[in-house]
């Protein structure tokens, strides 16, 4: 029932943590339900909260917004997911091979959504799993995008497994200026990837898109087709997250 004594801030948060704990994007009445409020009280917070950057609205859609991804990983991995699960779809159907998000972590990358088309059931989707640097392109193409000591958490875990901490450098400087990073056997001999990196406008990793399947159909002039299919991908990505990279 509407809670008509709710002080403005009660009814924020209550608005905030309804778009925060929700797995998929909300519509208006799914929200003004959940926090108790009247259709017409949650548009007017929703709009406010929305130009303060605690929400963002797609189309007739409300998900976390960039202040509120920058405080909840939770947060922002309904939002990323939500947003570019179509481009994750659309990208597996048009190479008929996985396709992964992914984002940093502390010391290693997140995988938070998987599109694994039925014939590549044998590959294993990693989902939720924490990957190093040194073993596969998610985590090479985010931590290229980031320099100096930010590397450093990313390159300590490489080296106390026997890593070269150069030799690990040079490979993340070669995607720097690439732009792709490409892994064959260091996780799968069987199993060859390509990822690329979307970047904030300040040059912050947001999150990777990557193309996983057998390494045999990854030759030279498939390996070409798939830097255009990765590239219209994530310029799609980089339009859809538009609000929170420009932040």
């Amino acid at each position: 029932m509407p809670r008509s004594a709710s002080s403005a801030v009660d009814k924020a948060l209550d608005l905030v943590e309804a778009v925060a704990r929700a797995d998929r994007p909300q519509r208006l009445a799914d929200l003004a339900q959940a926090a108790g409020l009247h259709r017409a009280t949650a548009y007017r917070v929703l709009l406010d909260l929305i130009r303060r950057g605690w929400v963002m609205r797609v189309g007739e859609h409300y998900l976390p917004g960039p202040s509120a991804i920058g405080l909840s990983a939770a947060a922002a991995d309904h939002s990323l997911t939500a947003l570019c699960r179509p481009v994750l779809a659309d990208l597996a159907a048009r190479t008929e091979l996985m396709v992964n998000l992914q984002v940093l972590a502390a010391d290693r990358s997140r995988v938070i959504d998987v599109v694994r088309p039925t014939r590549l059931d044998m590959i294993s989707d990693l989902l939720g799993e924490h990957l190093p640097v040194h073993r596969f392109a998610g985590p090479l193409a985010l931590v290229a995008a980031l320099a100096g000591p930010a590397r450093d958490p990313y390159l300590a875990v490489a080296q106390e497994q026997g890593h070269d901490r150069a030799d690990l450098i040079a490979d993340l400087e070669r995607v720097r200026a690439d732009g792709f990073a490409v892994e064959r056997g260091r996780n799968d001999k069987l199993i060859a990837s390509i990822s690329r990196a979307v970047v904030a406008a300040n040059g912050r990793p947001l999150c990777a898109v990557t193309v996983v399947g057998p390494d045999a159909e990854f030759t030279p002039a498939r390996l070409r087709q798939l830097r255009l299919d990765l590239t219209a991908a994530t310029a799609r990505v980089s339009e859809v997250l538009g609000e929170v990279a420009d932040r």
